[in-house]
């Protein structure tokens, strides 16, 4: 996987996690394309897209959309196996995921998607697992959270 983006139905990007460099005008363009593409397509289209030399996975759930960019020899249906995953641990951990959360939260998405997937690769298939770690996480910043800041 060389990227993940995730954004609204208005085009806001929520969260966008790189793994392969590109520079940050190169980002913003490819961005920018991809949002303007997914959105224009109709929702009955096909979720895979042959686009510059990778293709194009994303998947809608609520408002938001999920999409990565894999190599042309990397499986379609394996990445959307991988998106639906991490809307399933996103999910577990905030209770019906919905943009509001990633927006409010969008350090838990990070590190969410940092346990379960390490350079573009499945690191932890576990979903129990992944929330372990985030628990040990939510854990480790309330002792560092004085009572009383928030």
């Amino acid at each position: 996987m060389q990227f993940m983006l995730l954004f609204s139905r208005q085009g806001k990007l929520r969260l966008q996690k790189w793994y392969q460099p590109y520079q940050d005008k190169v980002k913003k363009k490819i961005t920018r394309e991809l949002i303007t593409t997914i959105l224009s397509r109709k929702p009955k289209m096909c979720s895979f897209l042959e686009w510059r030399d990778v293709k194009i996975v994303y998947k809608r759930y609520a408002s938001l959309y999920f999409c990565c960019a894999i190599q042309q020899d990397e499986n379609e249906l394996l990445t959307l196996e991988i998106i639906h995953r991490f809307v399933e641990l996103l999910d577990k951990y905030f209770g019906s995921v919905c943009e509001l959360d990633i927006i409010f939260n969008f350090e838990k998405a990070y590190f969410m998607l940092d346990e379960f997937l390490l350079g573009g690769e499945v690191q932890e298939t576990s979903k129990k697992n992944v929330l372990k770690a985030i628990a040990a996480q939510d854990l480790l910043q309330e002792e560092e959270t004085p009572q009383g800041f928030f």
